[in-house]
């Protein structure tokens, strides 16, 4: 069974996936999403570096879903009312997937995962999503405690 972690779940298991996965240490403040399957965790976004208009997502893993990628939308740009995202990842799976979405490559940041493992830079811009399902924001003031203010 396929279950989405939202953003107010504080699932600790996302950020470990995401650091095994990446090889890297992430520290607080930051907020997760992620897939699980029977239990497991395959796929993660971790958010940090919220700036009003823009967040970042450190994204790996595989089994993407329509559900998810619009709670993703959602939590983005209807709660935070972010303009867009900037999304680093290594893995090529992924690149697809972001560019799928409607991302474009944006740049290198040279061994941002060490030595050697360069990170790609991919930026999505709120009307070139291709997962937004029209809902409103609940809330017509844009959140400016960062990501963590569910």
């Amino acid at each position: 069974m396929i279950r989405v972690l939202g953003p107010g779940e504080d699932d600790n298991r996302v950020s470990v996936f995401l650091a095994r996965e990446l090889n890297v240490l992430f520290h607080r403040p930051f907020v997760t999403m992620g897939i699980e399957r029977d239990g497991e965790i395959i796929a993660g976004m971790l958010f940090n570096n919220f700036t009003g208009h823009d967040i970042h997502v450190t994204i790996a893993g595989t089994g993407w879903t329509r559900r998810f990628l619009r709670a993703f939308g959602r939590y983005l740009f209807d709660h935070l009312r972010v303009e867009r995202f900037t999304g680093i990842t290594e893995k090529q799976n992924v690149v697809d997937i972001v560019e799928r979405i409607g991302g474009q490559r944006e740049g290198v940041m040279r061994n941002h995962f060490g030595p050697g493992r360069d990170g790609i830079v991919l930026g999505v811009l709120k009307d070139e999503y291709r997962y937004r399902d029209g809902l409103k924001p609940q809330n017509t003031e844009r959140v400016r405690n960062g990501p963590s203010a569910v």
